[in-house]
């Protein structure tokens, strides 16, 4: 999280005129914040021009949610996510992990929450020693997370 805006916590690392030119609009960004459920934060920190110290200003699970909007801003091929909803209730880290998939975005999660194991279809377990194992995950896939 940045010292700066609403808008510059989504965005990042692209500027406002970087969105402007891709046709991007507040409107945009607020289908965005919809989509991690934090359309709140616009009417409560002052709209997307109030500029605070997020990292002051966000729960743990809003500063989640708000790099998963970030990353539904960008669009990638893939994403590498690190523990990212471990502080995001369950309801809602499949609303996001169900969005990555309608956009297309090819994930690589680690975690050890087995509720994310419905939208992933490869496990692959590094047992801290030098050895792993990759494997399809079925019905029958129980040894790893929680």
């Amino acid at each position: 999280m940045t010292i700066g805006t609403l808008r510059d916590q989504i965005i990042y690392p692209d500027s406002h005129g970087d969105m402007r030119r891709k046709g991007i609009k507040d409107d945009n960004l607020n289908e965005l914040l919809d989509k991690v459920q934090l359309t709140y934060l616009v009417q409560r920190e002052g709209g997307f021009d109030g500029v605070q110290d997020w990292m002051d200003v966000l729960s743990g699970g809003e500063k989640q949610r708000i790099a998963m909007a970030r990353l539904f801003y960008h669009k990638p091929q893939f994403a590498i996510l690190d523990e990212c909803t471990s502080a995001v209730s369950v309801d809602v880290e499949g609303f996001m992990y169900e969005y990555c998939r309608t956009a297309g975005i090819t994930l690589f999660t680690v975690s050890h929450r087995k509720s994310l194991w419905k939208y992933h279809e490869y496990c692959l377990y590094m047992d801290g020693r030098g050895s792993y194992s990759f494997k399809p995950i079925d019905e029958h896939t129980s040894e790893f997370g929680s």
